[in-house]
């Protein structure tokens, strides 16, 4: 039996004669919609439209000519927005028939027999509607009621009873939603940010839509504009959700990186940064439009009551505090005064306020421009903004979407909403640039000059909307903006190499020898003087808390913070003295226990792991693979020879199950190992296997592997940096290579970038000297290359 195109939603329905019997319905419908799902031109609100028009004529069909009920959508149903995994939200009315379940069956079992998701009821218009008193969920679906066939003055009965009950509630239904919203929130993170957001649930998802529709059923509350802005990126949400669900065949909200190539082919995006993007500024809209009129909402409906509302506290020339936020005043002149939109944000942000809707709005027609260069008082409210710490980040968001922030600083424009598409960055670059300042206001009391690590921290990775590598075209783009915001030139020097090496302090205290005076040569001459360090070392910590959990931690921090004071001295005019590191204290006692034993000999203390055996070659890999074979991802590692020909060798690791290993048991495998017992290669592939079928952290692009060789690093070693996939044994196998070719590692240090890591390894050939043949260190490049493919 075949099925047509469906009322419109909205359209008046005739009921047809008679019914289909139940297996003949749902094999139609299937067909219908299998149809339906694959007709690609269909996207979006067009594809919702369709979907719902088919749903609508498959249950006029199913309800045949009966009399007395209605058949009415609800909820995502009701508004006609299907997507391919939603459910048909359907309730049966009557007026109290006696086998209205049995007439209820026979509709929705060829539904569910046709593999459709069904959220059904059967109820009169009052047993609805007692329910919608007290169920939130119920309550907020029938304020979508819609007719799809059967008795229209059923339908109309508890279209027009659910609203006025929902409206005679609203104070108290009002402040339910808006907990409700910053639960699911909390639960749900930011679509704008996250890697995999939820469009549905996420802020600024589609959800935060539905909750402002419901509202402004209880009464208005969207602002001039509002309601354009918002259609306008929900659309684009749902096209992305209806192309996720026909994609994956599922009802997932969540857009995994898996997905969003395929889908941003299906979009007609240029490739998924370009998707992530729109998907960004869209669900950006949907949030700050979301917060401000729930701001507004919550507070009158917890409003003073009676109470004497405060008098006007001005905080600058044209800006005022009045009731708990930031307006300005009749007398204020932004076409004459350039300086406003920077001081009225600032005063917004110090006071922990947001601006009001009409004073934002005003200063975007209004505002004259900053010029070139800016008033000294902009600067310094410029200055002021950043160093309102996270109060700034809404402040800035509020610029943001009225255009403002991109009249501020043009360069902004090309990181807005441009996505960083791997698990070690949290954030937009546009948004991180926020979070870095917000972090780095916390630590201005260790610097001499806060305001320019605050900009630094603003301007850090301003180059990344920009070809080539970020730090060098943030450098150009700093020589423009240094003197646009009015710094002076020896001020603007000091901003160009904060950006040209932001990455300098975290690079090399993970990555290189500390106690190598080449070390520290190399940052003196990159940083200069001590100002500059001071600045540097703040941006390094608050750079690496606002990318996110794995960029910080108490060992990188103490890493940053030693080479830090091994620079200063030198800085202040002191010679770089090396001081290779001592074996760790104890080494003799492990000594004589591994004569005893004759046998290798671990000591493990927390995090450090010492390891005493008889020199021989290829120890250092052994370790590395047992190690990784009982769960010890190695951060650092450092080698000793002793005198009577023993190899001392400290590992800094840190266990991937969170717990602390059972260290005898190590050691007996290491023992296995050493006597041919135990078969690395074989238990590591086992455990990469299971590895490989547990859940990783996702990227955009897969990890590349790249093997660079560094003489001018150190005095005494060569060292090897490899970047490469994060997999079970990377650093075991490494090692291997390396052993392969007669070369003796001195100290490796490992530093994980979430899907990838990146090692460092100083080393030496048999005769304990630097590598200097070309060919011998491409065939170290090609042999670490074979031994991770």
């Amino acid at each position: 039996m075949a099925f047509g195109r469906g009322n419109q939603p909205g359209d008046p329905v005739a009921a047809p004669t008679g019914a289909p019997s139940g297996a003949l319905a749902a094999k139609a419908i299937r067909a219908d919609r299998d149809a339906l799902f694959a007709d690609s031109s269909l996207r979006g609100t067009s594809f919702c439209r369709a979907y719902s028009n088919r749903a609508d004529a498959w249950l006029t069909t199913l309800l045949g000519s009966e009399s007395d009920v209605a058949l009415v959508a609800v909820g995502g149903y009701g508004r006609a927005e299907l997507a391919p995994g939603s459910d048909l939200d359907v309730v049966l009315l009557h007026k109290g028939r006696k086998d209205v379940r049995e007439l209820a069956e026979r509709i929705w079992y060829p539904l569910w027999d046709a593999g459709l998701k069904l959220g059904h009821g059967v109820r009169t218009v009052k047993e609805a509607l007692a329910l919608a008193a007290t169920d939130l969920d119920t309550a907020t679906s029938f304020l979508d009621v819609r007719l799809v066939a059967g008795d229209s003055s059923l339908g109309d009965d508890l279209a027009r009873r659910a609203l006025a009950q929902w409206q005679s509630r609203s104070d108290r239904w009002l402040s339910v939603v808006g907990q409700a919203v910053a639960e699911r929130h909390e639960g749900a993170g930011e679509v704008a940010f996250l890697l995999e957001p939820d469009l549905k649930e996420g802020r600024g998802g589609l959800r935060d839509v539905h909750a402002q529709h419901w509202a402004e059923a209880a009464r208005r509350i969207l602002l001039e504009g509002d309601e354009a802005a918002m259609a306008t990126a929900y659309e684009t949400l749902l096209a992305v959700r209806v192309a996720l669900h026909r994609r994956t065949g599922k009802a997932s909200n969540r857009l995994l990186l898996q997905e969003q190539d395929g889908i941003a082919a299906d979009l007609g995006y240029a490739d998924a940064d370009a998707l992530m993007a729109e998907v960004a500024a869209a669900a950006r809209t949907i949030a700050w439009t979301s917060d401000e009129t729930w701001d507004r909402i919550l507070s009158s409906v917890k409003g003073p009551r009676g109470r004497t509302a405060p008098a006007d506290r001005h905080v600058g020339p044209g800006i005022v505090i009045r009731d708990d936020i930031v307006e300005l005043t009749a007398e204020a002149d932004p076409l004459s005064d350039p300086t406003l939109v920077l001081r009225a944000a600032a005063a917004a942000a110090e006071a922990g306020l947001r601006l009001s809707r009409a004073a934002i709005d005003r200063l975007a027609a209004e505002a004259a421009p900053l010029g070139d260069p800016w008033p000294e008082e902009a600067r310094l409210a410029f200055v002021r903004l950043l160093g309102a710490g996270a109060a700034a980040i809404p402040v800035i968001e509020t610029l943001d979407q009225r255009g403002l922030m991109t009249r501020t600083l043009p360069e902004w424009e090309a990181v807005r909403n441009r996505p960083q598409r791997n698990a070690y960055h949290r954030f937009t670059v546009d948004r991180h640039l926020c979070e870095a300042a917000a972090e780095a206001a916390r630590l201005t009391s260790r610097v001499r000059r806060p305001d320019l690590l605050l900009v630094g921290a603003f301007l850090h990775d301003i180059g990344k909307g920009h070809p080539g590598d970020h730090s060098e075209a943030g450098v150009n783009l700093v020589d423009k903006i240094g003197p646009r915001i009015g710094f002076l030139p020896d001020d603007i020097s000091i901003l160009k190499t904060l950006v040209r090496h932001h990455l300098l302090l975290a690079e090399t205290a993970t990555r290189r020898d500390l106690a190598d005076e080449a070390t520290i040569s190399t940052v003196v001459a990159a940083v200069g003087n001590q100002t500059t360090l001071e600045i540097l070392a703040a941006l390094t910590e608050a750079d690496s808390l606002a990318t996110g959990p794995a960029a910080w931690g108490s060992w990188k921090a103490g890493l940053i913070a030693e080479l830090v004071e091994r620079t200063a001295p030198v800085l202040a005019g002191q010679r770089a003295r090396s001081a290779p590191e001592p074996p760790p204290d104890g080494t003799v006692e492990l000594i004589a226990r591994a004569k005893l034993a004759e046998a290798l000999v671990l000591d493990g203390e927390g995090p450090l792991v010492t390891v005493v055996a008889p020199d021989r070659p290829g120890l250092f890999w052994r370790v590395a693979g047992t190690l990784a074979l009982h769960g010890l991802d190695v951060v650092s590692a450092r080698a000793w020879s002793s005198a009577d020909g023993f190899a001392i060798e400290r590992f800094r690791v840190q266990s991937v199950f969170g717990r602390t290993p059972d260290w005898s048991l190590v050691e007996s495998d290491l023992n296995r190992v050493l006597a041919g017992r135990l078969s690395l290669e074989a238990r590591l592939a086992d455990r990469a296997r299971d590895y490989a079928s547990s859940p990783r952290p996702p990227s955009a692009a897969p990890a590349r592997l790249e093997v660079s060789v560094d003489n001018d690093a150190s005095d005494s070693a060569t060292v090897i940096e490899v970047r490469a996939p994060d997999r079970i044994g990377t650093l075991y196998r490494i090692t291997k290579a390396l052993a392969e070719l007669e070369l003796d590692v001195r100290l490796a240090k490992v530093t994980s970038l979430g899907h990838e890591v990146v090692d460092a390894f100083y080393v030496v050939d048999h005769s304990g000297g630097k590598l200097t043949d070309e060919d011998h260190l491409r065939e170290i490049q090609r042999g670490i290359a074979v031994h991770l493919a």
